[in-house]
């Protein structure tokens, strides 16, 4: 674990000798925490392990000691089984000059082998370059091995391009695993076949199938929590609302759906809310599904073949 941790805070924080660090682990993920604290001493650094009560849900604010500890951090390494990306701790550690590198739910298997163990450079070189390829797109077609056939328009939305997995400037944040394109569709706009099977609001035990009309779920088949959550957001909550593909090499697909949704040859599905990705859905539930060995095609032109990145 401890070089999977050596190759973090290298490749996507920079550290620097020397420099104060912060690692934040609870008693589920306290071995995590102590392979960041190895590999941040080897690497030089002064850093400090701080184990905390698991929170409860998402969200949740750390100790204030803690955050009084992270605004004097000049790197944050959170390791809790529950994320603390969205908390005021991290913000303010944020404005405080600090880089926060968010990992929730952390196991060792991801820093030995899987999502985490990728050389944080590369994944930003690659997810740029593809970014490129994707500048002014107009539709989207989605296909799977498991039966998916999807289009939609992307039409004048920009893609979010800044999950790379680099955190080396003062004040920056990212959550590891990183390496995935996200756009929303425009709304109204999908149409076809689409078959979950690896997640859906759930890891699932056999595929769920959804027919997609004029952007909106009409009928599902399987999933029976998701189709639950869906439903509670009324119309609006079958809208598709976003897409994204993973880039991620290292990443595994029968990881935890946070890794799963960025291993190269997935692509990641959301039903609901897409405010933040700058479409027009605000219906209060947002509801997730990954398809596996993915073939996504831009305006034609193949990106990802057979789960494989096409150059």
């Amino acid at each position: 674990m401890e070089e999977g941790a050596r190759l973090v805070l290298r490749t996507s924080a920079s550290l620097r000798a020397g420099e104060k660090v912060l690692v934040v682990a609870d008693e589920t993920t306290h071995p995590v925490g102590e392979a960041f604290l190895a590999a941040a001493r080897s690497l030089g650094a002064d850093p400090v392990l701080v184990l905390i009560r698991s929170r409860a849900a998402d969200g949740e604010e750390p100790p204030e000691p803690t955050g009084t500890a992270m605004a004097a951090s000049d790197l944050i390494v959170l390791v809790t089984s529950r994320s603390l990306t969205h908390t005021h701790a991290r913000r303010a550690a944020n404005r405080s000059g600090a880089r926060v590198i968010s990992i929730p739910g952390p196991t060792a298997e991801m820093l030995r082998e899987g999502g985490l163990a990728a050389d944080w450079t590369q994944i930003h070189d690659v997810v740029r370059r593809v970014a490129r390829r994707l500048r002014g797109a107009h539709e989207v077609r989605l296909t799977s091995a498991a039966g998916s056939d999807l289009t939609f328009s992307v039409a004048g939305r920009d893609w979010v391009t800044e999950d790379t997995g680099l955190c080396s400037r003062k004040g920056a944040f990212t959550t590891l695993p990183a390496g995935e394109l996200l756009v929303a569709p425009v709304e109204g706009s999908a149409a076809g076949r689409l078959v979950a099977d690896t997640y859906f609001e759930e890891p699932l035990l056999e595929p769920a199938t959804v027919t997609l009309k004029e952007g909106h779920a009409m009928r599902i088949l399987g999933a029976a929590k998701a189709v639950h959550a869906m439903n509670r957001g009324g119309r609006d909550g079958r809208a598709l609302g976003r897409f994204g593909f993973g880039l991620n090499p290292r990443a595994r697909i029968a990881g935890p759906h946070l890794e799963a949704e960025k291993a190269l040859g997935s692509a990641h599905l959301g039903f609901g809310d897409n405010l933040v990705l700058g479409g027009k859905i605000h219906c209060g539930v947002r509801v997730e599904c990954i398809v596996s060995e993915v073939g996504v095609e831009v305006d034609g032109d193949p990106v990802i073949e057979k789960g494989r990145l096409v150059d």
